[in-house]
């Protein structure tokens, strides 16, 4: 009990980068951002958006898989991670798009794949139909029409906001936090968020390494005219395009992917039994698996598109 309470009270260990690891920044309307590459980077580019609380080190096990195949370049959001946050809360889609378009120009990619959970879902579908001739494909990961602006999965992430805690007592109280709000996860799932999104304080507390309250004010009460509505911008994506959504997800709806799906002939979507909202943390392997099936199938068609002469 006692080499518990005293693994409880220490702080997390750094997250270990992975071989090759590359890290940068990449500046942008005053904030700048840390971008994070793995593989070689003249192999095709796939690019990585994490969630609202996400951090770029979230893909590595995705990085770890198709390395040796891939150019994969993550980046901590606005206010996330180890990038600067945002002065005047600017944490709406339009930034996160400007912010990708900037990320894109510094790498020089022409075309690539675009993968992005949740929020960072919301900033690909947006994407998706700006610079269509841009992406090779698109993949995203528990994010539909209306997931962002009702149903239980949205209620529960405004309610999980305005309980947010400024700050911690210390490190145990922080892991029982995390423990809480992320019960199917793992303890080394539990210790890369402790590192990836708190830190001590000066006063011995924990804080939030986030804009915790930033990033809430716009999510508890967002500026309506800001929030992008999904339903014709899903509508009008011409890339191919994967949903993929977890089988216990309360944000992603079922019935919104399969009304999508009907009217959109690039749009296809797969359910993972027994993930949550996080399918990429809750079955690894199993999101990996439908990364790589549908990356293959985007490349048979790619050739025989050229083949044809299209």
């Amino acid at each position: 009990m006692t080499a518990d309470l005293i693994l409880d009270d220490a702080p997390p260990a750094p997250v270990a980068l992975l071989p090759g690891e590359r890290i940068r920044r990449v500046a942008r309307g005053g904030v700048s951002l840390c971008v994070r590459e793995w593989g070689d980077a003249q192999a095709p580019a796939i690019v990585l958006l994490h969630g609202l609380r996400g951090y770029s080190g979230t893909w590595r096990p995705l990085a770890a898989a198709l390395a040796d195949r891939y150019r994969l370049i993550a980046f901590d959001a606005r206010g996330r991670g180890e990038s600067d946050w945002d002065e005047g809360r600017n944490y709406y889609t339009d930034a996160y798009l400007a912010d990708l378009e900037a990320v894109v120009a510094e790498a020089g990619l022409d075309r690539f794949v675009l993968v992005g959970h949740s929020m960072g879902g919301t900033t690909a579908y947006a994407y998706a139909v700006r610079h269509p001739a841009r992406l090779h494909a698109l993949i995203v990961e528990d994010i539909t029409a209306g997931s962002s602006v009702g149903g239980a999965g949205f209620e529960r992430i405004v309610a999980e906001m305005k309980a947010l805690p400024v700050r911690f007592a210390d490190w145990a109280e922080a892991r029982a936090y995390w423990r809480r709000l992320r019960p199917n996860v793992g303890e080394a799932a539990i210790e890369e968020r402790l590192w990836e999104s708190m830190t001590a304080d000066p006063a011995g507390g924990v804080r939030w390494r986030y804009d915790a309250e930033g990033i809430a004010a716009t999510r508890i009460a967002p500026d309506p005219a800001r929030v992008i509505d999904l339903w014709p911008v899903i509508a009008a994506i011409r890339v191919p395009t994967l949903v993929i959504r977890g089988g216990r997800s309360d944000f992603c709806s079922l019935e919104a992917v399969r009304r999508l799906e009907a009217q959109n002939s690039h749009l296809a979507h797969a359910s993972v039994d027994g993930a949550s909202h996080y399918v990429h943390d809750d079955a690894p392997e199993a999101f990996r698996r439908l990364v790589e099936g549908f990356l293959a199938g985007v490349t048979v068609r790619a050739h025989e598109d050229h083949d044809d002469g299209q």
